[in-house]
């Protein structure tokens, strides 16, 4: 993997994990507690491939500099 897109899916999985435990343990006691680290498994795992996917490559082609007659100044 690229160490860009490692900064950003790394991070992500931890904070939707942090939620997702905090949100079963506050919100949802209704759940079973054999379910609970399934749920927050695959949510943890989607949103890693969700942001793979989504946020930028480190292969991009960078913006091209402008041109060498347009970085002269012109003078009249």
């Amino acid at each position: 993997m690229e160490k860009r897109r490692l900064k950003f899916v790394i991070p992500t999985m931890v904070i939707v994990a942090i939620v997702g435990i905090y949100m079963l343990n506050n919100y949802y006691q209704d759940v079973p507690t054999d379910h609970r680290p399934l749920i927050i498994i695959s949510t943890t795992l989607l949103s890693g491939i969700l942001a793979y996917k989504l946020f930028p490559h480190d292969d991009e082609s960078p913006i091209d500099p402008k041109p060498a007659i347009m970085n002269r100044k012109t003078s009249k």
